[in-house]
């Protein structure tokens, strides 16, 4: 059993786990970052060329770096490693070896080649909990893919449901397929080191992002079994309930609305006065789908009379779901996020300044998470990470004159 460190007993929701991250641009680091917030060690593998591809999308940046990586890298360790060379791979084998979770999001095939598939690992390190994230997973005809976001968000169905009918078809303005491939590869890592925990077993997880896309079809799925037709792009509205959508104001400001219940409806009835949407046509929810069209234009009618905050302003009085269509500068600056911790600065000890970022969203009564780390810079803790390898100075200048390793 692998010795604990003193990390074990911070009061973190994971104590003690090691994770070695081999994956880069989103899908991998995002799951790590999350572990890593849980209170995991995690220990991120790059290669000694251009690292994460993510160093090099910008702009922006912030003191030169990356905006778009520093967001998915944070609470971790990094160390840069030429997997070419033979000392380059046994110090990831012994990192393997010294570690609770390997993430890694190569394309199937990849591994192999390198020599750190899980068939390999597993032989170090037996009870390694292996998981490899991809575009379309390690198996089917679609295999071999590119494994980029946008790809799987438009032929895992997404793509053709988001947006306004009759409009060019568009994307997410975050990386969903790849955050929520993260996500279920999170869930995935703690069931399977819970089923460790029970048989002493580790295993490999395989997740497929296009996988994790279909899964999010849910109703929309369902719609179609039912009824053998493709659901449509509905823009801000909702497939099923009417009046849920973003609405406008007379100064020109939007403002959504949230009807999910014949209860809410009847309680803005009340508050609006309106004779005509009292109408029997209106009533419940399936008659207001039915009559969507009519009923909508009745709302606008209203609403194009006063301001978008008047119209937040009296629903919410009313009871009514409702809110406003906010910027990232006014999500940033609520009070909402503030309170709930969403908002953290933390020390980046390559530029001697505060580093932004957002808080962790999941709260505990008990054991705690942190961020404690600002991302690191491609070969960062190189140094370290071998010395608690157990490699001596010589050992290590002899990586680092061979290019088995470098720091930053």
């Amino acid at each position: 059993m692998r010795e604990k460190t003193k990390e074990a007993n911070s009061g973190h929701v994971i104590q003690g786990l090691k994770i070695l991250d081999a994956s880069r641009v989103m899908s991998g680091p995002f799951a790590s970052m999350l572990l890593g917030d849980y209170g995991a060690e995690v220990v991120k593998v790059e290669d000694t060329d251009m690292g994460d591809e993510t160093r090099h999308w910008y702009p922006p940046t912030i003191e030169g770096e990356s905006a778009y990586y520093l967001s998915a890298n944070r609470n971790k360790k990094d160390i840069a490693l030429n997997l070419k060379t033979k000392d380059g791979l046994e110090i990831f084998r012994r990192l393997a070896k010294d570690s609770d979770v390997l993430i890694e999001n190569f394309r199937p095939g990849v591994t192999q080649k390198l020599g750190i598939d899980y068939d390999v690992i597993c032989k170090i390190n037996p009870g390694i909990i292996y998981c490899s994230i991809s575009g379309f997973g390690q198996t089917g005809p679609y295999r071999d893919y590119p494994g980029y976001d946008l790809i799987v968000f438009a032929m895992g169905g997404l793509m053709s449901i988001t947006g306004e009918e009759g409009r060019p078809p568009v994307r997410v303005g975050v990386p969903v397929a790849d955050m929520c491939a993260g996500l279920y590869a999170v869930t995935a890592i703690l069931a399977a080191l819970r089923y460790r925990d029970q048989t002493g077993r580790g295993q490999r997880i395989d997740i497929s992002m296009h996988d994790v896309q279909v899964s999010l079809l849910t109703h929309q799925a369902m719609s179609y079994f039912a009824t053998g037709v493709d659901p449509v792009k509905h823009g801000s509205s909702h497939a099923n309930l009417a009046p849920y959508q973003a609405f406008v104001g007379s100064d020109n400001e939007y403002f959504v609305l949230a009807i999910g219940n014949d209860k809410l409806w009847s309680d803005l009835c009340a508050a609006l006065g309106d004779p005509a949407l009292s109408d029997s046509k209106f009533q419940t929810n399936p008659d207001r789908m039915k009559n969507k069209t009519e009923l909508i234009s009745i709302l606008n009618g209203h609403f194009l009379k006063k301001p978008a905050k008047f119209w937040i302003d009296f629903a919410t009085k009313a009871g009514v779901p409702t809110g406003p269509i906010s910027k990232i500068s006014e999500v940033l600056s609520d009070e909402q996020v503030k309170s709930r911790n969403m908002l953290v600065e933390i020390p980046n000890p390559r530029t001697g300044k505060q580093l932004k970022q957002l808080g962790t969203p999941v709260k505990f009564s008990e054991a705690k998470t942190s961020i404690r780390y600002a991302p690191p810079g491609q070969g960062e803790h190189s140094l370290e990470i071998l010395r608690n390898l157990g490699y001596d100075e010589k050992q290590i200048q002899e990586f680092m004159e061979i290019g088995a390793v470098k720091k930053s």
